[in-house]
């Protein structure tokens, strides 16, 4: 019975062990993808939310999206103020009636492959992978999000 109980908690031991090492992160795990696919657009040389939203035509004919390059301006657009519009961009539209990926899916990868796990990474980060605008969000809904930094 010793050998048994011994062996459960080695058992227990390394599952947590694989738990923690699979928890997706931003350090970890998204920084390097968005420093990779996303940064070229969405840098530290680029406008704030405000400034952004003022004339958002100016920037994107431009090919310059808001800056999203710091955790903080990340979660913005995944928790408050702007929930869940990272998650609408970043989309495949598997899930949606009319299939239709979210506009900045296809900057992902560099094929359906990368992107797909690209975006598998970003699901795990978010938690509670969400398409609803803002308004529409729960206070419930925004306590599931993991979004660990």
């Amino acid at each position: 019975m010793k050998k048994l109980m011994i062996g459960l908690g080695a058992l227990a031991f390394v599952w947590a062990v694989q738990a923690e090492a699979a928890e997706v992160t931003w350090q970890k795990d998204i920084k390097p993808i968005f420093e990779k696919q996303c940064a070229g657009c969405h840098g530290k040389d680029s406008p704030e939310h405000g400034e952004f939203s003022k004339d958002k035509k100016k920037w994107t004919d431009k090919n310059i999206g808001m800056r999203l390059d710091t955790y903080s301006h990340l979660i913005a657009h995944v928790g408050w103020p702007d929930a869940g519009a990272l998650m609408r961009r970043l989309d495949d539209g598997s899930g949606k009636a009319d299939k239709k990926a979210g506009n900045m899916y296809e900057h992902l990868g560099a094929n359906e492959a990368e992107r797909s796990a690209n975006l598998n990474t970003f699901k795990a980060w978010v938690g509670n992978w969400n398409l609803k605008r803002g308004k529409d969000v729960t206070k419930e809904e925004l306590n599931f999000l993991k979004v660990k930094y």
